[in-house]
Order: C-alpha cells, then structure tokens, then sequence
C-alpha cells in the first residue's frame, strides 16, 4: 500500500495526514500522540475513527498540524484520517458517517465589529 495523503480542518487548525500501513504508531509533529496530546480525551479523539473501523494497529500514521488551539488540531487530525480510511476501504465509510466523523465543521470564530466590544457584545450603554 502507496502512502495515502488527506487533509482535515477544524476551526483554524489544519492537519496533513499521511496513512501507510505499518504497527500503529501515531506521530504529530515529529512527537508521539502521548506527548502532543497529553490528556486521554484527545487521544481517544484522535484514534476514534480506527476503533470504529476496527483498524486500531493496522496503520501507521504521520500528521503535520498547524494553527488553532489543541482541540481543534485533534479534530482536524481526526477528519483527517476518516478521509484517509474511506480511501482504503470505502466499507469504513458505514461506520464512520454515521459518527459524523466525515463532515468538515464549518463553524469559526466569527470576526469583532467596529464600534463593539467583541463580535456581539456592545459597549456598555450610558443614559445620562
């Protein structure tokens, strides 16, 4: 098996997932998933999409991720390899769309307006 390239985003964060076959080791940015992702939470966001396409040490797995904060990167990371795993197997896709593991969030921060505290939030109002 060639090695299978996909890209998943989430807020601003966006993941290169490359996916070869291989004993399970996940790396994220030249470090191990247990040093980049310290709490269990993110890790099991992370391996979510092998648990539910019983491919938990089938597949090695490299990402380069940037930008946003630590949920958002494991959930582009995420996307990511659901995207990878449908191009393996396009079985995997009846376990992971149900999930909603192969749906792009499109959700963002939405930008601050001039004239305003934040991007709703107004300046306190003085009658008098």
């Amino acid at each position: 098996m060639e090695i299978i390239h996909k890209i998943g985003r989430r807020k601003t964060a966006v993941a290169r997932v490359y996916l070869s076959t291989g004993k399970g080791k996940i790396t994220i940015n030249q470090r191990d998933i247990s040093d980049y992702f310290p709490t269990a939470t993110l890790q099991y966001k992370v391996k979510q999409p092998f648990t539910l396409t019983n491919t938990v040490d089938d597949y090695d797995v490299k990402v380069n991720v940037y930008g946003g904060g630590i949920t958002g990167q494991a959930e582009a990371i995420r996307l990511g390899l659901s995207r990878a795993l449908c191009v393996v197997d396009e079985e995997n896709r009846i376990a992971l769309k149900p999930e909603g593991l192969l749906t792009r969030d499109p959700r963002m921060v939405e930008r601050k307006k001039f004239g305003q505290k934040k991007a709703r939030k107004k300046f306190q109002f003085s009658k008098r």
